[in-house]
């Protein structure tokens, strides 16, 4: 007599199953992935920005290392960018950084501010949350590694002061300021180049992290006050521990 054996039917993984569960794998280990789109992707949603208003100069300042000009030109942006930063160490990435990118300038090593002379900026750990004012203890007790190891003294220059070529020659200009806490200090350096300055990026800061700065509602008002209204927002700097959105960036274009 013949006999038949029943076996268990081995499970099919699907694609959509397979995704599922190597999402599952990365999360674990604080990380996610998703596909770039216009609401996964704060460089991407820029560049359309700049895109829609005709943006033929960006102003990247507060560059760092150049996190910002790198992602947008992964984005897609092809436009000049011209990037400012104080530190010396952070300087030199950045001028490594550019290499290669003809429409890329770095500027010479400066702080961007409300007038021109010299200024100290204090150093943090991190680097990128260096400032020229205080750090309060909520954003160290929330981000250890911001806490302030130094400081240098480096020169500081109004905005509208710097007039190059490619700011005179420029049609749209996009300013993005990420100065921790010294935002209307650089507006109002700004201000004789307002007028062709089409968008503005500003960090926005629910809580007070950096001793004197303006907060979010200040800064609302300022730039409204300037002919400028919100387009988008990023969410930025959270406290781990509480899970609180401490700082978000502001899109602003005009009306």
């Amino acid at each position: 007599m013949r006999r038949f054996i029943h076996n268990s039917p081995t499970p099919i993984l699907t694609s959509g199953t397979l995704k599922k569960l190597l999402k599952k794998l990365i999360r674990r280990t604080g990380f996610d992935v998703k596909r770039v789109s216009l609401l996964t992707s704060d460089a991407l949603r820029t560049r359309l920005l700049c895109d829609h208003y005709q943006v033929d100069l960006v102003l990247d300042v507060g560059a760092n290392v150049g996190q910002y000009a790198s992602g947008l030109r992964e984005s897609g942006y092809s436009g000049r960018i011209i990037s400012f930063e104080p530190l010396s160490s952070a300087h030199a990435a950045l001028e490594h950084a550019s290499r290669g990118d003809a429409l890329w300038t770095v500027a010479s090593r400066m702080a961007i501010g409300n007038f021109d002379g010299e200024i100290e900026i204090n150093i943090a750990e991190n680097s990128y949350s260096s400032s020229v004012l205080g750090i309060l203890d909520a954003h160290v007790k929330a981000a250890p590694h911001s806490a302030y190891v130094g400081s240098e003294l480096v020169p500081i220059r109004r905005l509208d002061m710097l007039a190059s070529d490619d700011m005179r020659n420029a049609n749209s200009i996009f300013l993005k300021v990420d100065v921790q806490g010294f935002e209307l200090q650089v507006l109002e350096g700004a201000s004789g180049l307002l007028p062709r300055v089409k968008g503005i990026q500003l960090e926005l800061s629910l809580v007070p992290l950096y001793a004197g700065q303006a907060l979010f509602k200040e800064i609302l008002e300022r730039t409204g006050q300037l002919g400028y209204e919100l387009h988008a927002i990023y969410p930025g700097f959270s406290d781990r521990r509480t899970g609180r959105m401490l700082q978000m960036d502001g899109i602003f274009f005009r009306q």
